[in-house]
């Protein structure tokens, strides 16, 4: 398999932009028609996601260690989508037709061979994964909501408890799928693990987005919905061992920051932990209350609220980062970024100029998550009409 073939042939192909995702969706649908289940109703917001998945596993195909381990996590929780190890083919098959049918005359055998060497690779990876996944947890947790409260027009906190202990880490990502909705969205839950298996979820409802939606409008105590297991660690506090922390939050990016905070007072540490919240407005504040019962018990949190709209000043905008460097030197912390892409990607471009190093930077990756069987997304997160609850 000769991965510098695999990279200049993948290059030329996704030179032709929507065009590929569409002819291999309709290779896919048409050939295996039982496929289509898997995917929602609405294919609008997957034109992109096939062509950054694969990018993604062709950049990095030379690059064992860091694709199997993407692959195998990739492959246990694509169990949610009910993927079995006979679809592989199936994807496989229509992945080399796409290919054939974009490179035209430049398709050669040997391409032909890597291209299938290097399908089999990952079918192979994710196929043991997911079995290997069965012994440990199920493919989805039923939860029932327990608690649904409006907290403004497009935001709800939903409290859900799962028929089964889901175990998590305060910063990982839930998947969440409403049963009248053939669709997942991932939400950082804004607790740390409770005592009773409870998880508090921060729901913004996007325009287009079905899931968040749902759980906004669509949604009441009593209802069910299902969780798939959680993923990623970029917002959990083990890389940052015991050192003092300064937490940065915007909207529903408060969600997985609140749950930094109960953790941090769970483990009774002495870290010192400053935390800005930003809102446009104040009346877009949701969770005040908590968070000043926060700053009321814990003596060793300092909480600052960030407006960024200043009525006096029209026309300027006040950064969540801007006001926390201008404040102090916090570079001996390590420093949690949680809100919209925006927001996040200012703010890390404002502390890697004000010197902070990237190892002590902690957020998600920019319109990332990814929701959907590897061959219509691939890591966690793609764009999406829906926000990624606690992180957007």
């Amino acid at each position: 398999m000769d991965a510098a073939r695999l990279k200049q042939s993948w290059s030329l192909v996704a030179a032709h932009g929507d065009q590929v995702p569409l002819y291999f969706y309709s290779t896919l649908f048409l050939a295996h028609p039982e496929t289509r289940q898997m995917f929602p109703t609405n294919m609008a917001g997957q034109r992109d996601r096939l062509v950054t998945a694969l990018a993604h596993i062709v950049t990095n195909v030379d690059q064992v260690d860091r694709l199997v381990g993407f692959l195998q996590d990739l492959g246990a929780d694509h169990r949610k989508f009910a993927v079995r190890a006979e679809h592989y083919p199936a994807v496989g098959e229509a992945l080399v037709a796409t290919l054939q049918h974009f490179l035209a005359d430049q398709w050669t055998e040997e391409l032909a061979q890597d291209w299938t060497a290097a399908y089999g690779l990952v079918a192979q990876v994710m196929i043991e994964a997911a079995q290997a996944a069965e012994a440990v947890n199920p493919p989805w947790w039923v939860a029932e909501i327990v608690a649904h409260e409006r907290r403004a027009f497009d935001v709800a906190v939903l409290t859900l408890r799962p028929q089964y202990l889901l175990p998590f880490t305060a910063g990982q990502s839930i998947g969440v799928s409403h049963p009248s909705v053939r669709s997942w969205r991932y939400y950082s839950p804004a607790n740390a693990p409770r005592a009773d298996g409870t998880l508090e979820l921060h729901v913004r409802a996007a325009p287009g987005g079905a899931v968040s939606s749902r759980l906004v409008y669509g949604s009441a105590v009593g209802d069910q919905v299902h969780l798939a297991a959680p993923v990623g660690d970029r917002l959990t506090l083990w890389s940052a061992g015991s050192s003092d922390l300064l937490l940065l939050a915007s909207g529903t990016g408060w969600a997985p920051v609140k749950a930094l905070v109960e953790q941090v007072a769970a483990e009774g540490s002495r870290r010192r932990v400053d935390l800005y919240v930003g809102a446009r407005s104040r009346s877009e504040l949701y969770d005040t209350d908590a968070i000043d019962k926060f700053a009321s018990s814990y003596p060793w949190l300092t909480v600052t609220y960030v407006i960024g709209v200043d009525p006096q000043r029209p026309g300027e905008f006040v950064q969540v980062a801007d006001r926390a460097l201008t404040d102090a030197d916090w570079r001996s912390r390590h420093v949690y970024v949680c809100g919209s892409d925006e927001m996040v990607s200012y703010s890390v471009q404002a502390l890697g100029r004000a010197g902070y190093h990237a190892g002590q930077v902690h957020h998600e990756g920019f319109g990332k998550h990814w929701y959907g069987p590897a061959w219509r997304t691939a890591v966690e997160q793609a764009s999406s009409p829906d926000n990624l609850g606690g992180v957007r």
